[in-house]
């Protein structure tokens, strides 16, 4: 069985822009997500055995992602689950339709997804205790392709 999830992977541009901000974080106990491990989640699908996951690629590899800009905005901590992200103030019509696409494929393939509206972020930080006060944050980035990925590995195919 594999951990898997779809997601969005920056580009190497995107990747050393929100990198280079996420080494100016100080904070007692915070955790930095790698550069390497910095995404977009778009649909977590969770444990998945083999067969099921051909069925999931076969499913998607009908999908057509237009591309879109996302812009990242906004510094915020989320309490419970004490990490910091970046979000995006404006979510593009393109990014939902294509969560729930995603959504559907899964639900298709018997995999129960999250039902609660989704929120594009980007996960820079874990074991965040306080929030840290940033002022003009502008990441844009821009989305031509979607991915699966393996939570114990890299990108496994780029999915367009």
């Amino acid at each position: 069985m594999k951990r898997l999830f779809f997601a969005l992977w920056p580009s190497g541009t995107t990747r050393k822009a929100v990198d280079n901000f996420n080494q100016t974080l100080k904070a007692i106990g915070l955790k930095i997500v790698k550069a390497d491990n910095l995404h977009v989640t778009l649909v977590f699908l969770g444990n998945v055995d083999g067969q099921t996951e051909r069925l999931i690629k076969r499913k998607v590899s009908r999908i057509c992602a237009e591309s879109f800009m996302l812009n990242f905005n906004q510094l915020t901590l989320w309490h419970k689950p004490r990490i910091l992200c970046l979000l995006s103030q404006a979510v593009d019509p393109r990014l939902l339709g294509l969560v729930s696409a995603l959504r559907q494929i899964a639900k298709q393939c018997a995999i129960k997804v999250e039902d609660r509206p989704y929120q594009p972020h980007i996960t820079l930080a874990r074991k965040a205790q306080e929030f840290i006060n940033v002022n003009d944050l502008n990441f844009k980035w821009c989305v031509h392709s979607f991915c699966l990925v393996d939570s114990c590995r890299m990108a496994e195919r780029k999915l367009e």
